[in-house]
């Protein structure tokens, strides 16, 4: 097997055990990053969709309110001067969140108004009080309406722009393990076992031929030994059938003198 698409590693059991772990993390790291993808790009689409359809009402909202503050300055005149001297702080302010999606922190921007939140006095109440009251209002509440849409939309691009690059390098990390990581480590697990393998078969054929060559060996010495014994029957025909009587040893007879003596 080439070595180009695997591990170089020394084949051993504990290194299969460590291979098969590591291809186990593999497998569950590509199925939840699988996962992730999935998500984000449900997410993703999600967001696209209601991009297209901000982008259609703030042109509508954009140009209602371009038309009211011509309407306002027909009805009360140039006013731009009156608002810029009754004005002091910001009464609309955006706050940046963050949303949790499928472990991606997501930046959006929320609407943070002054006025709601800190009960204070709107500064431009009194602005057209003289004439064209009516239609400074009107012209207000149009812009506030404009601008809740541009939040809107600018957290929306904000969050699609993330997502695409998150989705972008979770896509990668999952064709990396699918198609890199996991290859190489199912080749270094076949090769791992095939060299254990053939390991096992080269043992199986030398334990083989050791006890073959025991058997030989034992063959051996039996067919001599049947050949001594020929031989000798040949040299010696009376020597089975006349065996001289044993003869004792003198311990034997000091015994049976001593039996003899103290009985």
């Amino acid at each position: 097997m080439s070595g180009k698409n695997r591990i170089p590693i020394f084949p051993t059991r504990m290194a299969l055990t460590t291979m098969k772990s590591k291809l186990k993390g593999a497998v569950t790291g590509h199925s939840l990053l699988k996962k992730k993808s999935d998500a984000l790009t449900i997410r993703f689409r999600a967001i696209l969709s209601k991009i297209l359809q901000n982008k259609q009402l703030m042109g509508a909202t954009m140009r209602e309110a371009s038309f009211s503050l011509a309407a306002a300055k027909y009805a009360a005149g140039e006013i731009a001067h009156t608002v810029y001297e009754n004005t002091t702080t910001a009464t609309m302010r955006c706050r940046l969140a963050n949303e949790n999606v499928a472990g991606v922190h997501l930046p959006t921007f929320e609407r943070n108004e002054r006025i709601k939140d800190e009960g204070a006095s709107n500064p431009q109440e009194l602005t057209g009080l003289a004439k064209g009251g009516q239609q400074i209002n009107k012209s207000r509440e149009q812009y506030v309406k404009a601008i809740e849409s541009l939040i809107e939309l600018a957290s929306l691009q904000t969050a699609f722009i993330t997502l695409d690059e998150v989705i972008r390098t979770t896509n990668r990390r999952v064709n990396a393990i699918e198609y890199v990581v996991k290859p190489r480590i199912e080749n270094t697990i076949s090769y791992i076992i095939a060299e254990l393998d053939e390991g096992d078969r080269e043992e199986f054929y030398r334990l083989k031929k050791v006890q073959g060559k025991k058997k030989r060996d034992l063959a051996a010495k039996e067919a001599e030994k049947a050949q001594k014994k020929e031989l000798e029957g040949v040299l010696n025909p009376g020597s089975s059938r006349h065996q001289p009587a044993q003869q004792r040893t003198i311990l034997e007879e000091g015994e049976e003198d001593n039996l003899v003596l103290f009985s």
